[in-house]
């Protein structure tokens, strides 16, 4: 039985959750399944998904120590959410929560940067 993709609004609650529970590789897991069928999609909404796993990614590879790569997987993170300013969607206000939880949990980990 092929497994149903989740609802925009289940899956970002679903990351946001992981993410409060520092369970970064969850959470990248959790928009992946709402991402991997429109990836390739010139959509600025499933860029701006693209955005927060690359988020996710990076505090896991702070997690596992490799602050290097981390950066990169910010950069990502950073080119896509500032899509977010010009998005026109149903679910902004989530994305927008979803960024500050991003950037709370940025300042946590990396306070000086």
């Amino acid at each position: 039985m092929a497994k149903e993709s989740p609802t925009v609004e289940s899956a970002c609650d679903a990351y946001i959750k992981s993410l409060q529970e520092e369970r970064y590789y969850d959470a990248h897991e959790d928009l992946e399944a709402l991402w991997f069928p429109r990836r390739f999609e010139s959509d600025n909404e499933v860029k701006l998904w693209k955005g927060f796993i690359n988020a996710a990614v990076c505090f896991e590879l702070i997690k596992l120590g490799r602050p290097k790569p981390s950066e990169t997987a910010w950069n990502t993170y950073i080119k896509y959410v500032a899509l977010l300013e010009t998005l026109e969607s149903e679910h902004n206000a989530l994305y927008v929560t979803m960024a500050q939880s991003i950037q709370n949990k940025r300042g946590e980990l990396c306070p000086i940067s």
